[in-house]
């Protein structure tokens, strides 16, 4: 019998875009989610079959995925479902990819890595972007500079948000910026750490945000100081400073549902828009003497990277797995050329 590959969450934006891309490459996954109104239209239209189940109990969530082999999971925040379809996926030995950028997704993953391997399963979260680019230019900087000590991430994207990475992001601005300092996630002030970057379009001034490449960059590279920046204009830095003062409201539930709502209004961009959107990914090694190595690629937009990650990840899975299960990050499963393979992408450059 054929294997099985489910997309979870195939009805939000980027799991639309995965389910729409795999069936023009000939594949046919099981789409699910929790809503038959939302699932079954597009299952009909692309001539799939479907599931519909909730993520609320993880034992019903075993029984769903009794007879997949591989799930690509779409539903976010992940936040509040990761844990759920994780653990299921290791009850029922079905390998796990999400398109997660959420830090404590990534560690929740690695905590799970034990039990991941004992299952003979393969825990994949950050399947998308920005996780596969970064990911990849962390691990071709650790074999140009293999002593470093210090790794310093950052990417410059167009893209816009869908209403998932908007509710994320949502979360994030309560929780403060994270960084790794000698190997432990830290806070810091939001608009504390600033500094100039040429991502590969001209220098901008950048500011460092709590993104996933704090964990997986990590567990990739073994580096034990990581940080990831963005570029922003000074004023919306003195705006993000600001929030420092009233990061304990955006904590509170109703002020978090509140701002989820109107979240959930944004809609990620077309077809046309995202063909347009070139996305600049830059890294930098220091190691103790001071010897560094820069590293910049340029790749399709970000959604674009998502659902080639999102389906290119488990059909590795399905077909490859390595034979060791447990918590993988992209270029741990995939190689650090990985993100030069995919559409729009060109090839990592290092000085």
């Amino acid at each position: 019998m054929s294997k099985q590959w489910m997309i979870y969450g195939a009805y939000g934006y980027s799991g639309e875009l995965t389910a729409r891309a795999a069936k023009e490459r000939g594949l046919s996954p099981i789409l699910a989610g929790r809503r038959e109104d939302k699932v079954k239209p597009l299952a009909d239209e692309l001539g799939l079959s479907y599931r519909v189940f909730g993520l609320d109990n993880v034992a019903e969530v075993t029984e769903q995925l009794k007879d997949i082999d591989a799930v690509t999971h779409c539903a976010g925040p992940f936040s509040a479902t990761a844990e759920p379809m994780m653990k299921a996926c290791i009850q029922a030995k079905t390998h796990y990819a999400d398109i997660t950028g959420e830090i404590e997704v990534f560690e929740l993953a690695h905590k799970l890595d034990s039990l991941a391997k004992a299952a003979g399963i393969v825990l994949c979260p950050g399947v998308g972007f920005d996780v596969i680019p970064t990911d990849c230019v962390a691990s071709a900087l650790k074999e140009a500079l293999p002593d470093a000590t210090e790794l310093t991430l950052g990417f410059d994207s167009r893209s816009g948000f869908s209403p998932g990475t908007a509710k994320t992001s949502v979360e994030g601005m309560a929780q403060g910026n994270k960084v790794r300092v000698n190997g432990t996630i830290e806070t810091k002030p939001m608009g504390k750490l600033v500094r100039k970057i040429d991502f590969g379009d001209g220098e901008k001034t950048a500011m460092s945000i709590p993104w996933g490449d704090v964990s997986t960059a990590f567990h990739t590279t073994g580096i034990p100081n990581i940080s990831v920046y963005i570029p922003m204009p000074p004023a919306r830095i003195k705006q993000a400073q600001k929030l420092n003062y009233v990061k304990w409201l955006l904590k509170f539930g109703f002020v978090q549902n509140m701002m989820k709502k109107n979240a959930a209004k944004v809609r990620g961009p077309n077809q046309e828009k995202r063909a347009k959107l070139i996305t600049y990914v830059w890294g930098e090694a220091k190691n103790a003497a001071g010897d560094t190595k820069v590293a910049r690629i340029k790749t399709a937009n970000g959604y674009d990277v998502t659902w080639q990650g999102g389906i290119l990840i488990p059909q590795k899975l399905l077909n490859d797995a390595p034979e060791m299960g447990g918590h993988y990050t992209p270029a741990l499963l995939m190689g650090s050329g990985f993100v030069e393979s995919l559409e729009g992408s060109e090839t990592i450059s290092i000085s």
